[in-house]
């Protein structure tokens, strides 16, 4: 019995830290905590769970991240007053439905870092779900009926698309893709109009709102007087008129084009499309040559965004 386990007993603790104690299994005694609330097992070789662990009827957070857990213990499926369940870092390579059936009140799910192909239909209020760097090949469609989600990560999968009902996440704000094998987003993405954060980064995306970025960038410059931008703009007669339907965020305060767009921010997106990679356009950091700031210089001297929205306007 561990020095900790021991102080707990006495002192009737509701939280318990056996994080990096070099243990393979759980101590027996942990069992005799029933008014525990957050256990903490990370960064040991545990790869079973015994099933004493029923009597933690109040717990609430159990973190059993960088283990050598295979699969989900059938125990876990039973802690129904789990809201927290950390799993990342183990060799677990599936997700039972009926574990996660059990868990009716789980908000936070973490399974990274793992060799997950597929996850079940149903998992109920879940809030935060992070799957990163796993093996992941699609997405289950009822993913929509999680209408509390707010953050979806599944950065480093192999997913080749989106489901649709996805975009029935209204709630969501940050939704990570990034390294997987998207080739397009499908429109109902607009649906999402709390998204703050979108990370699609390492993708070979051909649809994506590249006229949004430049127009973003063209609006910021365009504030500025002296910018080469202000002074170009008469040169694409176009552009002033699209550019007039632009507005300024009432949160974040920064100009933009698309109002679904309005609080997005773009993550990495220079590495993300074929067009920008034709234009040249480094983003979110831009850096123009100093010599364009010289008023002798030809019109035809210009920032490559100007030359996006007006190849989008026609």
């Amino acid at each position: 019995m561990t020095e900790s386990v021991v102080r707990a007993l006495y002192g009737k603790a509701k939280s318990l830290n056996l994080s990096s104690k070099k243990i393979n299994v759980v101590p027996e005694c942990v069992s005799r905590l029933p008014n525990l609330s957050v256990l903490l097992l990370k960064n040991n070789s545990i790869s079973a769970l015994p099933n004493e662990l029923l009597c933690l009827r109040h717990l609430v957070e159990l973190n059993l991240g960088n283990n050598a857990l295979k699969e989900l213990p059938a125990v876990l499926g039973h802690l129904e007053s789990l809201k927290k369940l950390y799993l990342f870092s183990n060799q677990i390579t599936a997700v039972p439905p009926d574990v996660i059936d059990g868990l009716q009140n789980l908000v936070v799910l973490n399974l990274n870092h793992n060799h997950i192909r597929r996850l079940p239909p149903e998992m109920k209020r879940l809030r935060h779900l992070s799957v990163l760097d796993n093996k992941l090949e699609e997405v289950p469609a009822e993913l929509g009926h999680l209408t509390s989600l707010t953050e979806l990560n599944f950065t480093s999968n192999n997913l080749p698309s989106l489901p649709m009902q996805l975009y029935q996440c209204k709630e969501l704000t940050k939704l990570h893709v990034a390294r997987n094998k998207l080739t397009s987003l499908p429109e109902g993405i607009k649906a999402l109009t709390k998204l703050q954060v979108l990370d699609v980064a390492g993708n070979k995306l051909s649809m994506f709102p590249v006229e949004e970025l430049a127009a973003r960038f063209v609006l910021q410059q365009d504030r500025d007087m002296s910018s080469l931008v202000h002074r170009m703009l008469p040169y694409y007669p176009p552009l002033p008129e699209l550019l007039a339907n632009g507005s300024c965020c009432a949160l974040c305060l920064n100009p933009f084009l698309t109002t679904w767009l309005e609080c997005v921010h773009f993550v990495s997106v220079n590495k993300n499309t074929h067009c920008l990679w034709r234009c040249r356009l480094d983003w979110p950091n831009i850096c123009l040559d100093v010599q364009a700031h010289n008023p002798t210089n030809q019109p035809n001297e210009r920032p490559a965004q100007l030359n996006v929205l007006q190849e989008y306007v026609g």
